[in-house]
């Protein structure tokens, strides 16, 4: 049975292993491997004052990267480059072919692509482009015709950390830049914030240098230093006005909102239109221009909240209780949330969870993984049903042919037949804890060990024979539960969404629950937020 101590020892020992605690002790832009002589080629194209390219992705992390190295190029001044950010439904993934052929440059610098962009390295080669790519995916055994190539993943980088984002990388560019060009007062801090959405967004494991820049980066959001956060905080309410164009913050930025506000907001532009539109938002240099792309955003975003409702509900008619590997596909689904749709199967069914697109002779699929499975080691495993795929443990994208993903389904399930994903499902089970445990002082434990997040999952806990006091829906189609539980003669207030099982009054249930804050009327209380009934 757990006291706050303990709580507090476990969750320490999380971070035992972490090198770099502080800012100071990140690793320097010399150790990763290929920042120098990329930064080097960039430089020389600067001040022959070449026609640059930036390419980047159409997600929060690629639009992230991309707004870092815009940023750079503005600050010292250089003209002379465009910002290129594919479109998902006309571009496709990543630079390839069509891109480099319709780019009037002398360089191009990918950012969070490339590591596989084979042909398309070629093609800058006949076309006398020369060629940077800066990436975080894994590579294959061979590796692009780059002129540089930056990726903390290749066998033959040393970079003393590897799971980063591609903004992480462009931000090392940067560095590498700065001191290549001997910008010596240039202020690289500023761009934490940045870095924050894209470790968030992408999933990236929450430990190490990466658990130091999003600390950073959430004080640099809240210090409202870009418009695109006023905005956003106008949006949500975070804000009191003191007269019609000024106002002052009544209340921070959590983490929780970076995961569950900021960057599903980022990330709508990309899913369901041009992500060009969260690009400009976040480089927006005034809050009414900021306010009027969110405005298009917002948009995107409650279509990609109904699409991804309609899709998920009919996914989850097709799912098999017998599979140990959800795989579901459609003809025509949209590619814009399918990776979302996936994440909710997975969290659902507590297994891996692959939802595929069919469009024509082509299937592109998007992967979740459970607890710390490596989803792309399966992935990998089967690799002969599959056309391409790549990303990371947590997270991948594949593509197939149709008529091999029955097949497909087989293998993989087939692969996983010895894993409980019971058991990984409930690896971030802190363990039983006392009812006289759970107040402020426990919830500011938990909350001393944030950001919470991939390698750091918010602590779990087991609740038992607790006595269900009262149960009431809430939401507009009653899928949630508002519960008051009492345990050793203290009332908990509860919350379980979208529950799987109603308690009736007046039973003992045993409650898996994460401990959190409740803001209500600018009032604050401790509730339990059901993760399982046992």
């Amino acid at each position: 049975m757990l006291d706050k101590p303990a709580v507090a020892t476990l969750l320490s020992q999380r971070f035992l292993g972490d090198k770099h605690t502080s800012l100071s002790q990140l690793p320097l832009p010399h150790t990763m491997s290929g920042a120098k002589k990329a930064a080097s080629i960039i430089a020389a194209s600067i001040k022959n004052n070449e026609k640059i390219a930036i390419v980047g992705d159409y997600d929060c992390d690629g639009v992230c990267s991309s707004a870092i190295l815009d940023e750079f190029f503005c600050d010292i001044g250089y003209e002379n480059y465009k910002v290129k950010i594919p479109n998902r439904f006309k571009d496709g993934y990543g630079l390839n072919e069509s891109i480099v052929s319709e780019l009037d440059v002398q360089l191009i610098i990918t950012v969070d692509n490339g590591i596989t962009a084979f042909e398309a390295a070629n093609e800058c080669k006949k076309r006398g482009i020369k060629l940077v790519i800066t990436d975080h995916h894994m590579p294959l055994d061979e590796l692009p015709r780059a002129d540089a190539l930056v990726d903390p993943q290749c066998k033959d980088n040393e970079f003393a950390f590897k799971e980063i984002c591609g903004a992480q990388v462009a931000w090392y560019l940067v560095a590498a830049l700065k001191d290549e060009l001997g910008l010596v007062d240039y202020e690289l801090g500023k761009f934490t914030d940045l870095l924050a959405l894209a470790i968030i967004a992408d999933m990236m494991e929450l430990k190490d240098m990466n658990r130091v820049l999003v600390r950073a980066g959430l004080r640099q959001i809240n210090s409202f230093a870009r418009p695109c956060f006023s905005a956003i905080a106008r949006l949500s309410g975070k804000e009191s006005f003191a007269f019609k164009e000024s106002f002052t913050f009544k209340e921070s930025f959590t983490f929780d909102d970076i995961s569950f506000l900021i960057t599903p907001l980022i990330n709508s532009a990309g899913r369901m239109d041009d992500a060009t539109v969260s690009f400009e938002f976040l480089r927006s240099r005034d809050l009414r221009c900021a306010e009027g792309l969110l405005a298009k955003i917002s948009e995107c975003n409650a279509v990609r909240k109904e699409r991804e409702k309609e899709l998920f509900e009919l996914c989850a008619k097709s799912v098999s209780e017998n599979d140990k590997v959800v795989v579901v596909w459609g003809e025509g689904w949209h590619e814009g949330v399918i990776g979302i749709v996936a994440s909710r199967l997975a969290r659902l069914y507590k297994r891996p969870a692959i939802v595929f697109s069919i469009d024509g002779q082509r299937a592109k699929g998007s992967a979740r993984s459970v607890g710390k499975f490596d989803i792309l080691a399966l992935i990998s495993s089967c690799e002969s049903f599959v056309s391409s795929f790549g990303g990371h443990k947590g997270a991948a994208g594949l593509v197939a042919e149709p008529s091999k993903l029955v097949q497909l389904k087989t293998a993989l399930n087939q692969a996983c037949s010895n894993v409980d994903f019971n058991q990984i499902s409930h690896d971030d089970l802190l363990g039983d804890i006392k009812a006289d445990c759970v107040d402020n002082e426990l919830m500011d434990i938990i909350d001393s060990f944030a950001p919470y997040g991939s390698k750091n999952p918010k602590p779990v806990f087991a609740l038992r024979s607790a006595l269900v006091v009262s149960v009431n829906t809430l939401g507009s189609e009653g899928l949630h539960l508002r519960l008051v539980l009492r345990a050793d003669n203290r009332c908990f207030e509860a919350v379980y969404f979208n529950f799987e099982k109603r308690p009736a009054i007046g039973v003992r249930i045993d409650v898996l629950f994460i401990l959190g804050r409740n803001y209500f009327r600018g009032q604050e209380s401790l509730q339990l937020i059901i993760q399982e009934i046992l």
